[in-house]
């Protein structure tokens, strides 16, 4: 049995993607694996209770969420919590996957939580870090190669696809026999940080008009139409899997949008839409949200329910196994955990 520890500095970098994808190949290989999201210092948020829903359902575990997502506060040394909460998910385990955080310096208390329990556990660790324009180099090293042996490796993740061949040509050439292994360059993919179109609908206060089977349909985009001066099909053609929010006084740009390629259409500022365009969403089978909110503010309820999306619509896993397929080095993770293919 081993433990990998994925970890990061920032919040969203994507570790509870990579865990996921990870724990998923290693069951497609025939592993049996274990997950493992503990709390230093209060109690686990509402927000990371549901990335360990979300993990357990992925990967299949009979675990209750309260043994995944523990608080490891209490009157031991960190150490010997973090050793009891591993026992209790590791039972007939072959790779238990630990998430969490450390901090941006060595001498930060998040970074040293973390060293404690990687040494605890016996943990390699895998650094979860988001790409920075023009990066070359993780943005943390020290705090990285505080882990010291029990370091496995690196992983720079949502960098952008015309960047992507670059990057990797980069940290490849600059590392390459260093103390810093980098493990894979992911790309930035729109579809897992998408929403769907139920969760949008409940982020603005929006009824949903028609169409309620299509409430589970991925949102990649958001447009804005109202004040557009293009011409609205080639406006509105530009971007796909697209969510558009329009003022109720506009059904011109609310008809121009229904001829393009959408998931929804937002109408803001309340009241019905039209009959015509009521039937044209119908017609395309595109669901209708009405809200009595502006426009301004549905976008700004939007940003906040991207900044807040997580991992947690099972469509996505297919693609997420694809991208890890094709830009992760999972032989070296299988040889770094010691594990045979």
């Amino acid at each position: 049995m081993v433990a990998l520890f994925v970890v990061s500095v920032q919040v969203a970098s994507g570790k509870t993607t990579v865990a996921t994808g990870l724990g998923r190949q290693l069951l497609g290989e025939g592993k049996k694996v274990g997950f493992l999201r503990p709390t230093v210092g209060g109690k686990p948020s509402a927000s990371l209770t549901g990335d360990a829903v979300f993990v357990k359902q992925a990967l299949g575990l009979a675990e209750d969420v309260k043994l995944i997502n523990p608080s490891l506060d209490g009157g031991k040394t960190l150490a010997d919590r973090a050793r009891e909460a591993y026992i209790e998910v590791s039972q007939n385990k072959d790779v238990v996957i630990v998430e969490g955080y450390c901090g941006p310096t060595p001498e930060d208390g998040d970074s040293k939580n973390a060293y404690e329990i990687a040494r605890a556990l016996k943990a390699r660790v895998i650094i979860v870090e988001n790409y920075a324009g023009g990066q070359s180099a993780p943005q943390y090293m020290d705090s990285y190669l505080g882990f010291g042996d029990n370091l496995l490796g690196f992983i720079l993740n949502k960098v952008p696809k015309q960047a992507l061949k670059r990057t990797c040509e980069e940290l490849t050439s600059r590392f390459t026999g260093s103390e810093m292994r980098i493990l894979g360059v992911l790309p930035e993919e729109r579809a897992l940080v998408s929403f769907t179109v139920g969760e949008l609908a409940e982020q603005i206060n929006g009824e949903m008009l028609n169409n309620a089977e299509k409430s589970v349909a991925l949102v990649e985009n958001v447009m804005a139409g109202a004040m557009c001066v293009d011409s609205g099909l080639d406006y509105f053609g530009r971007k796909n899997n697209k969510a558009v929010v329009v003022r109720n006084d506009r059904p011109d740009m609310q008809m121009a949008a229904l001829e393009t390629s959408m998931r929804c259409l937002v109408i803001s500022g309340g009241g019905e839409p039209i009959d015509y365009v009521r039937f044209k969403a119908d017609e395309k089978g595109v669901p209708i949200i009405t809200t009595r909110n502006d426009a301004d503010t549905v976008i700004r309820h939007i940003e906040d329910l991207l900044d807040g999306t997580r991992f947690h619509q099972e469509k996505k896993l297919t693609r997420l196994a694809e991208i890890l397929k094709s830009n992760l080095d999972f032989q070296a993770i299988h040889k770094g955990l010691g594990l045979s293919t």
